[in-house]
């Protein structure tokens, strides 16, 4: 809707670029924002979906989810927070289509096919993205002393 609305008196041959910069921009968008509902109620509790379930007590959750928390000492938690940053910051170092085809296969768990046609390629360029990220994040945080 985007292109149409914004982008309707470009050239057509501009118009696959300008799709690819929407839709990156928009998966972007949708990560931050996720990540920020993410944090908010990450620690609420919620409800069972399935019927068939045996219903737990919310207020049970909610001290079992404090105690597991407070186990955790204060530096534990920032290692973490530090960590995932540094993941963060070497995920946006990747170039855009391989950051594009990572965090659609692992991120929003599609699989090679659901990728492929997200991204307007092949499953062969959807592997070849993946494995070309997997592998310079995982030489990346290495090198910053991140051990899997």
């Amino acid at each position: 809707m985007k292109l149409v609305e914004h982008y309707a008196h470009k050239p057509t041959a501009e118009l696959p670029m300008l799709f690819q910069r929407i839709l990156s921009n928009n998966i972007l968008d949708w990560f931050r924002r996720n990540r920020s509902r993410q944090a908010v109620f990450l620690d609420t509790p919620t409800p069972p979906l399935d019927s068939d379930l045996p219903q737990l007590d919310a207020v049970e959750d909610m001290l079992s989810a404090s105690e597991s928390q407070a186990s955790e000492t204060p530096e534990s938690l920032s290692q973490r927070a530090q960590t995932l940053r540094i993941i963060e910051r070497e995920i946006e170092e990747l170039p855009a289509r391989q950051r594009e085809a990572f965090l659609l296969r692992y991120w929003e768990e599609m699989d090679i096919a659901e990728t492929a046609a997200a991204m307007g390629c092949s499953e062969g360029s959807v592997k070849t993205h993946c494995s070309r990220a997997v592998k310079f994040l995982a030489t990346a945080l290495l090198n910053k002393g991140i051990k899997p």
